[in-house]
């Protein structure tokens, strides 16, 4: 394959309430450009974290985006853009305090989108991350925790 691809899956594990059959994964990485798949309110096990509660979800969205990140050897430092589509307008405040303070000093382009669902009813949110990783330049960031 030309490309590298992270935490390969198939739908009809992930989802056997639905009759599908896609092989997919959390990210793929192309070059030093890397995209994440959609997350949302669950871990990586499939348990929903946060039910009923948008910035809950967000936060474990967040945690799901900083490992796939680190699985492709990049930082949130290194995202360039940011998706959120939310099933409730009245949830954007809450769940873009919660991003916010993930991308705090980090400055991507973001954009929002309420939509009329998500896959599974209860997923109040989803965001969806690209990210470039840097190269040996004099611009890369070293974050020391």
């Amino acid at each position: 394959m030309i490309h590298q691809r992270i935490r390969p899956f198939n739908t009809k594990d992930t989802y056997p309430d639905q009759d599908l059959d896609n092989d997919l994964c959390q990210a793929v990485i192309a070059g030093d450009t890397i995209y994440l798949r959609g997350q949302v309110g669950t871990d990586f096990d499939g348990n929903l974290v946060g039910a009923g509660d948008a910035a809950a979800q967000a936060n474990q969205a967040m945690k799901n985006v900083i490992t796939l990140l680190s699985e492709c050897g990049a930082t949130l430092e290194e995202i360039v853009k940011i998706t959120i589509y939310l099933i409730n307008p009245a949830d954007r405040e809450p769940v873009y305090r919660v991003v916010g303070r993930h991308l705090k000093g980090v400055y991507p382009v973001s954009t929002g989108v309420v939509v009329a669902a998500l896959a599974k009813a209860e997923w109040l949110m989803e965001i969806e991350v690209t990210a470039v990783r840097a190269t040996a330049s004099v611009n890369k960031v070293e974050i020391v925790s």
